[in-house]
């Protein structure tokens, strides 16, 4: 079988491009976060959040996640329809997206 082979060369050469810190011109960097290192995370809990999305009037709070800047993200339904929110650290609450 010719097809074992060369598979095993395919991946092979697909692992040592994959190992270079620079391919071409594109520079490879690892993520980062937008929030600094000391930015202090609060103590709010997904209940808290979920609780204040339906006194706000929302309903069905789903795939609640907070960033490290405190914003809490997740979908709601409204009107009938899902819309993105998020639930921001000074109690407001803002749909997302266009």
């Amino acid at each position: 079988m010719k097809t074992r082979p060369v598979l095993i060369a395919l991946v092979a050469a697909l692992g040592l491009v994959g190992a270079r810190p620079e391919i071409g011109r594109l520079l490879v960097t690892s993520a980062y976060a937008a929030c600094d290192p000391g930015t202090p995370i609060d103590k709010t809990t997904v209940e808290e959040v979920r609780d204040r999305l339906i006194k706000a009037g929302y309903q069905n709070p789903l795939h609640l996640r907070k960033g490290c800047d405190n914003v809490w993200h997740g979908t709601v339904t409204k009107n009938g329809g899902e819309v993105s929110v998020a639930a921001l650290p000074d109690g407001h609450i803002v749909i997302e997206g266009d």
